[in-house]
């Protein structure tokens, strides 16, 4: 990663991190999501700030639901440098909304409109005329559904005229950028052309890319590919993932590298794109593709992927044949070898499979971390690497009586195995074989020779150091502690790789010792580090729940173990929250509520509800119905068992016929009200149907309003992230006949 940027000694054209920094400190004062006060300030400084570039900014205003069934109402801030040829444009995309309700957004993704406006600073600090057009569109809504997105490609004219989108996102507040690709069909001419752009610290796998591609992932980008059939690269950060989305994503916390990185890939993609001919970037064939120090992005074709499998088994098998001419090899320690990899696979494999599970026996707490990635997560990680090389060790040491070049059959067999498979299934993995490789070559070198060079040996185990160690980190730091297992098994294999030195010690016995006794120190470190402080805040929730159909109110949360703050209106007379409804109002995790308790009941309005429209046309019965708040709200939830609606629509936009079919927990669409506005449901019913449905009528003002007497939160603890929070929630059913 590039290190940090110092203001002085950065020229007019270079990406500037310090006055980058500067936008994300101004945009990250206030939390500002869709309908927050200070979503239309955040607004206004982006448009001032492209004004002062010379830059005519127009807002797209309309509703969408997006593919989750969230309406709400998304400004795009939209902006363009001519080109000099018509051809087609380069399209720069971050969202500058924040996440509701309490974070301050300043990674995500206020890092990476910061990004946008210092790259673009420096490329027009130049002076010269881009080739193609670029457009700037800083989306809106993209928490609430890509609703911004879905605004752009399907409504703004200059979305047809889009031939590359560079999306810049953040899952966490530092380390390393990730680049991904989003197309339909190969990535083969993208890799080249981010290739010839040279950016100088790439961060990207073909293996990711495959991953990425067979999960259910979103960002603004996926709009762009599904729906606009538009390319695109993705940079996006993941490491201290436990800020994200939470109180704690401000500008105190981002990591000044990581936005330098942010800035080291816009600006020659930028240079490069702005010239070259995106017209034709779409490919059939794919890339496999790797980054390693000083070589950057190393890439190859997939047609290579069987080749090079069957040329590493082909030398395996000739290799082997030689050591038993040689009688460096012989029948009996061959097979012996597979036991103590088998053996360290199992142990350290069961270990990791079931570490989160134990630590959220032992830690309670960590359950109310929903992103599942722990303050103290770094040094679990570290913890589990070092039990896995204890075992690795010591196992080893107890067959220290195989032959080092026996000793790797096992192995490599095992990893021949694994990449056969790998090739098959998930080819953009075939470049794990570029550390086998290197596995067989030291095999070479150890059946023909007895004493060979520890030097040599060491360098044969780099490409394995190189390629799989950021996996080590990266799988439980991107989806949480329950990936564990990936780290203490990807440990354990690459330890397999460096078996050609390793089996040479003598002693294994006590590296494991001094392992294990590391191992111990990591986990006090963790236990120690296990509770809650002002830096690593406990995520609380709290949530009023008025009943206005029978006139009683609840305190609940969705805290597994309740805070001080919390126990103060649900004690110890909780009960579990299976007695409140059995709706789950839509977050990221499905979270449901956990406890609740009685709470006094207030004089809050409910919303004004008119059925404005019932009419039969032939077998269908149309119902429209109005739904006005008489409160300040930010969210509308509306629930039915119904299913067999025909059509619906609300505010005049359709719900799209697949999640009226698929449509789980019984929601029906989620509104995210800016400016008090109403909620209007169309419904297409067959005749003779009775409607029923449930609405939740949310506001984030319960710690604020003058109803209630809430204390303000200690410094330990933050709103919990991704579920209905600090909310005075009013439910009410409705039934049409």
């Amino acid at each position: 990663m590039p290190s940090d940027a110092i203001s002085e000694a950065v020229n007019t054209n270079q990406f500037d991190t310090e006055r980058a920094l500067g936008h994300v400190e101004k945009m990250a004062s206030k939390p500002h999501a869709v309908g927050f006060p200070a979503h239309k300030e955040v607004q206004n400084y982006i448009r001032r700030e492209l004004k002062k570039l010379g830059l005519k900014t127009s807002l797209q205003e309309g509703y969408t639901t997006g593919d989750w069934a969230n309406l709400s109402k998304a400004e795009n801030i939209v902006a363009k440098i001519e080109g000099t040829e018509k051809g087609k444009a380069l399209l720069l995309l971050s969202h500058y909304d924040s996440n509701p309700h309490s974070s301050f957004g300043a990674s995500d993704a206020g890092s990476g409109v910061a990004t946008i406006l210092e790259g673009v600073r420096a490329f027009l600090s130049e002076n010269k005329k881009p080739k193609n057009d670029i457009i700037i569109l800083l989306s809106d809504a993209e928490e609430l559904g890509l609703n911004g997105a879905d605004l752009f490609v399907n409504n703004h004219p200059w979305s047809k005229d889009v031939g590359l989108v560079l999306n810049f996102e953040a899952r966490g507040s530092g380390g390393p950028s990730y680049m991904l690709i989003e197309t339909n069909r190969g990535n083969s001419t993208l890799i080249k052309e981010f290739t010839k752009a040279n950016p100088d610290y790439p961060v990207a796998n073909s293996l990711v890319y495959s991953i990425y591609k067979m999960l259910p992932n979103d960002t603004d980008l996926t709009i762009f590919r599904e729906d606009g059939d538009i390319e695109g690269l993705n940079f996006a950060f993941i490491d201290d993932h436990y800020d994200y989305h939470t109180a704690k994503d401000t500008y105190e916390r981002l990591d000044k590298k990581t936005l330098a990185h942010q800035g080291s890939y816009l600006m020659p993609l930028l240079h490069h794109f702005s010239e070259a001919n995106l017209t034709n970037l779409k490919s059939l064939s794919d890339y496999n593709y790797f980054n390693v120090p000083f070589f950057k992005l190393v890439s190859y074709p997939f047609d290579w992927v069987w080749p090079l499998f069957f040329v590493a088994l082909l030398l395996f098998i000739v290799l082997t044949i030689y050591g038993f001419k040689k009688k460096s090899l012989d029948l009996k320690n061959s097979f012996l070898s597979f036991v103590p990899l088998l053996i360290t696979i199992l142990i350290n494999g069961i270990v990791g499979y079931f570490s989160w599970t134990v630590l959220k026996s032992i830690y309670p707490q960590y359950q109310d971390i929903l992103h599942g990635f722990t303050y103290n997560g770094y040094t679990y990680i570290t913890a589990f690497v070092l039990f896995s090389l204890a075992v690795c060790f010591f196992v080893y040491h107890k067959f220290r009586k195989i032959n080092t070049a026996a000793i790797l059959v096992g192995p490599l067999v095992f990893w021949l195995a694994l990449c056969a498979g790998l090739t098959a299934y998930l080819p953009g993995a075939n470049f794990f074989i570029i550390p086998v490789y290197a596995l067989l070559a030291a095999y070479l070198i150890i059946i023909h020779q007895e004493k060979p060079n520890a030097l040599l040996l060491v360098f044969l185990i780099i490409p394995a150091l190189w390629i799989f160690t950021p996996f080590i980190k990266m799988f439980p730091v991107g989806l949480g502690l329950k990936m564990m297992v990936a780290s203490t098994l990807l440990t354990t294999l690459v330890f397999a790789l460096g078996l050609p030195l390793f089996s040479f010690y003598k002693h294994k016995n006590r590296i494991a010792l001094v392992m294990s006794l590391l191992f111990i120190i990591a986990m006090v470190s963790a236990h120690i580090n296990s509770g809650f402080s002002e830096e690593n805040a406990n995520p609380t929730s709290l949530v009023y729940v008025y009943n206005s159909d029978k006139k009683t109110a609840q305190w609940a949360t969705y805290d597994y173990v309740l805070s001080d703050w919390t126990a103060q209106f649900i004690g110890a007379d909780k009960e579990d929250a299976s007695t409140l409804d059995k709706n789950t109002i839509s977050s990221k995790y499905r979270t449901a509520f956990s406890y609740v308790a009685k709470a006094p009941t207030k004089n809050i309005l409910g919303p004004k509800i008119e059925k404005t429209r019932d009419t039969i046309v032939g077998n269908k019965r149309l119902v429209k119905i109005c739904i006005t708040p008489q409160r300040n709200v930010n969210r509308l939830d509306i629930f039915t068992p119904q299913t067999n609606i025909i059509k619906a629509s609300v505010n005049s936009v359709p719900l799209s016929d697949y999640f009226l079919k698929e449509r789980t927990a019984g929601k029906l669409v989620t509104h995210y009200i800016s400016n008090n506005t109403y909620t209007e449901l169309s419904l297409t019913l067959p005749v003779g149907e009775k409607f029923e449905f449930e609405i939740y009528e949310a506001s984030n003002d319960l710690l604020n309003n003058a109803l209630f007497t809430i204390p303000a939160r200690p410094k330990t603890a933050i709103p919990k992230p991704f579920v209905l929070n600090d909310a005075i929630l009013v439910t009410k059913t409705i039934h049409i006949e």
